[in-house]
């Protein structure tokens, strides 16, 4: 056996080409065949492998599955194309004692290879059948005449060729056999001599009875270790900067053939590539024939149903794990029939799934290939998933600017709701602004500012293009609101200035929030003078156009906040308690929280600690009523002030630890007060 002391999950091929992802094809393996006289042993030599990384946890399972004393026939490997199953079972078979299994022998059933210039048809050594393969195993155990005889008796006579005999096989993509002929073949396999052990490679999962073993991405640090191996022999990857190599990575996913077939564009005669990004060009437009995609997943994706297509084409707009109802609503299948659809796309190895089975995840590159292969499918499913979100989100009237009690609850529901958004954003304005309407809370509340930035400023200029100043307005507002959450003053001021511009051409109260986000930008500059002539601007607005509306109270609490931070404790609590009692008055719960909060905000400001308790705590149940992230973690943090101040920083430490990990997750600036208040508790329990 030829010296291997290297670690790898990607193998170079008996002619000294790297296996792509390490999947060796037949024609490339060495068989050096010892005779012993009266032919009854031959020795037979796994394909060469010069280097192998990483894989250790999975290299060990199987070790322990191939000891003699363990019950079943070996392994089954099993994922999807590239990703390295061939390449692990020969360096597991590398491995094996030899005093275990002096006869290992490698067939397959591979049929294809892919080089960087494009895909390779197999025409030796290629094993079509079952059958084929029996006959080529006894050949390789010295028994020619079995391989020439009736195949109705090959099963049985390979089994007796066996028996005494310590061997390991290793057989390779399997799944190219039709359904019978790999039961066949699993039949064989449960009957095997117990000296014997297999170990069976497919991108099918199969109920067999021995250690079933899925393989994933190889991990980053164990990817660039190859990416530097094969640097040894590409310029241009040698060249390629630290962060090109992480973009490589990437750019494969972590397929270890996509890796392979990447690094062989670079600097490759008639290629264009000189670089990583050329090469993710390249890839996006590969041309027929050198598609590594279609390498990989074409196979697979020709023998599927219309159920398949179906729900691979639902699950290609996912990029959260989906809940199987979700997937059912976007294919247009029955529950129970998309579940059994999903169960065998996972035996496909093209679909992940949670442990439990409940939630399904498209793999990123059958999702590329499922929208260029099946366009109206993808596209059907787009439509079906969004009438299906927006039912959700109006059912109740989601843009009632006073409905909470279903906040948190949709907040499960948001990988459904993403899924849908590029639909929205490339449709029809009207429904995308509907949409937002109905989003916004959720998104504020459950601190998604990311996604809730992302999409007010692409739904605003979609507003823009179709003329509907309100709809542009709403979300400019909202897009300035996100960057106040996150301090940032000028911004705000030029999200105030285009929501001004937008509801200028309208006769609407909301034109008073225009002039309130021109406010908080100035207070967030700390130019309290100009901040609080806003507020009374918006204050004097609200009460001549929408005197009973959710503004009046607004805009007294944010004066009030403005006069607090400028100093002025008197004019913030006035303006505090008249918004608390109007909002009380209108029924605006958000309103109550909030103004429950500043007024124990400003009892702490002068140490009023039992008062500013009480008006805290009741702060707190109402915005924990309502799912609000950011004011639970106001309120978490004042209160744990309070405690300590009292003499209590046991009882206040939880509180404080749950606003600091709150502001951290969201994040916001307020974060340094809520740590400032944790250390002021740690320090007086300690």
């Amino acid at each position: 056996m030829p010296a291997d002391t290297s670690s790898s999950g990607v193998g170079l091929s008996a002619s000294g080409d790297a296996s792509v992802g390490g999947d060796l094809v037949g024609r490339d393996k060495i068989t050096t065949i010892t005779h012993i006289h009266g032919g009854a042993q031959r020795r037979a030599e796994l394909p060469h492998q010069p280097y192998f990384f990483g894989r250790a946890a999975e290299l060990a399972r199987i070790a322990e599955a191939l000891d003699p004393e363990v019950n079943g026939w070996g392994v089954l490997i099993d994922g999807a194309g590239g990703i390295g199953k061939t390449a692990l079972a020969i360096r597991a078979g590398h491995l094996a004692p030899d005093a275990l299994y002096p006869i290992k022998i490698f067939l397959s059933a591979k049929q294809r290879e892919l080089t960087p210039g494009g895909e390779l048809r197999l025409d030796d050594f290629v094993l079509t059948s079952y059958e084929a393969l029996l006959a080529e195993l006894a050949r390789e155990l010295g028994e020619d005449e079995i391989a020439k005889g009736d195949p109705a008796e090959r099963p049985q006579a390979v089994r007796r060729a066996l028996a005494g005999r310590q061997a390991l096989l290793i057989l390779d993509n399997v799944e190219v056999f039709d359904e019978r002929e790999r039961e066949r073949l699993f039949q064989f396999l449960r009957r095997l001599p117990r000296s014997c052990r297999a170990i069976v490679t497919s991108r099918r999962r199969m109920d067999v009875a021995a250690e079933v073993l899925r393989l994933d991405r190889l991990p980053p640090d164990d990817a660039q270790k190859l990416i530097g191996k094969l640097a040894e022999r590409s310029r241009g990857l040698a060249q390629a900067a630290e962060a090109e190599r992480r973009q490589l990575y990437e750019l494969a996913q972590g397929n270890p053939l996509l890796i392979e077939w990447l690094a062989g564009q670079l600097g490759r005669p008639g290629s264009r590539c000189r670089t990583v990004p050329d090469t993710a060009r390249f890839l996006a437009a590969a041309p027929a024939g050198n598609d590594p995609l279609e390498f990989i997943f074409s196979d697979v994706l020709a023998t599927l149903a219309d159920s398949d297509t179906a729900a691979l084409a639902a699950l290609s707009h996912f990029t959260h794990p989906a809940q199987l109802p979700w997937v059912a609503e976007a294919a247009g299948l029955p529950a129970p029939a998309a579940g059994t659809v999903l169960e065998d796309l996972l035996d496909r190895s093209l679909v992940q799934s949670d442990e439990a089975g409940e939630t399904f995840l498209l793999l990123p590159l059958v999702a590329e290939l499922v929208q260029r292969r099946f366009a109206a499918g993808v596209a059907a499913a787009a439509a079906r998933l969004a009438d299906g979100v927006l039912g959700l989100l109006l059912n109740g009237d989601l843009r009632d600017f006073r409905n909470y009690p279903r906040v948190p609850a949709l907040a499960a529901e948001w990988p459904r709701i993403a899924a849908a958004l590029p639909y929205f954003l490339q449709g029809e304005n009207g429904r995308l602004q509907v949409l937002c309407d109905a989003l916004h809370r959720l998104l504020y509340f459950s601190g998604q500012w990311d996604e809730w930035l992302a999409l007010s400023l692409q739904a605003e200029a979609r507003a823009v293009e179709a003329g509907d100043p309100v709809g542009a307005g709403w979300r400019a507002y909202h897009a300035g609101w996100v960057y106040r959450l996150r301090g940032q003053p000028e911004p705000v001021l030029d999200c105030a200035r285009r929501a001004a511009e937008h509801w200028s051409r309208t006769e609407r109260p909301e034109r008073a929030l225009a002039i309130r986000l021109r406010g908080k930008g100035h207070q967030l500059a700390r130019a309290f003078a100009p901040a609080r002539a806003a507020f009374e601007e918006m204050i004097a607005f609200a009460r001549a156009a929408a005197p009973e509306s959710e503004l009046v109270p607004i805009g007294l609490n944010d004066l009030g906040w403005c006069a607090q931070q400028a100093g002025d404790l008197e004019l913030a609590g006035r303006c505090y308690s008249e918004a608390l009692l109007l909002a009380r008055a209108i029924g605006y719960d958000e309103g109550v929280a909030t103004n429950l909060g500043t007024l124990g905000d400003v009892q702490l400001a002068r140490a009023a600690w039992a008062e500013a308790e009480t008006l805290l705590r009741d702060a707190l149940r109402l915005t924990e009523s309502m799912g609000h992230q950011l004011f639970i973690a106001y309120n978490c943090w004042r209160l744990a002030l309070a405690l300590a101040r009292q003499g209590r920083p046991a009882e206040g430490l939880p509180y404080a630890r749950r606003a600091v990990a709150l502001f951290t997750r969201l994040p916001s600036p307020e974060q340094a007060q809520a740590r400032a208040a944790l250390a002021e508790c740690d320090a007086g329990v300690s």
